[in-house]
């Protein structure tokens, strides 16, 4: 059974948390469980951020696994000093992520290399990007540097 606080407050932000053996749509999770360990650990305003940007972002309704979950959590804790004075940007920065194309990727690695810490350093590139000291100056592989 799932704690009525997650499922509570997945419910407010449009998720809904379905059986394992089920294949979830956009919008749903199997990963119940994740979520739980995720409040109990760092409790109810992580959470809520975690689900903020999960969940009201465009490119991250579809993959609510527990890989994504996980790895958007670590992110949140990692970046704090962003998310907390720089929201707007943050979730403008998850709606423009290919996070799903990117989480695809991770599959790859699967029995290699967790995919939460792929998944997690992919974005961390991306984050620098766009609120690191470099920000300004595109990356030599990076498409931008050309017209």
């Amino acid at each position: 059974m799932i704690d009525p606080r997650v499922a509570s407050i997945c419910a407010e932000y449009g998720v809904e948390i379905v059986d394992k053996h089920r294949d979830p749509e956009p919008g749903q999770t199997r990963a119940g469980k994740t979520l739980e360990r995720i409040l109990r650990r760092y409790g109810e305003d992580h959470f809520r951020m975690l689900m903020t940007t999960v969940a009201e972002t465009d490119n991250t309704k579809r993959y609510l696994d527990e890989p994504g979950l996980w790895a958007a959590s670590d992110l949140i804790r990692a970046c704090r000093g962003i998310v907390d004075t720089r929201t707007a940007e943050w979730l403008e920065l998850w709606d423009r992520a290919p996070v799903s194309d990117l989480q695809r990727i991770t599959r790859d690695l699967s029995g290699i290399i967790p995919q939460r810490y792929a998944l997690g350093g992919m974005m961390y590139e991306r984050i620098v990007r766009v609120f690191g000291p470099g920000a300004a100056q595109p990356d030599l592989f990076d498409d931008r540097r050309t017209p």
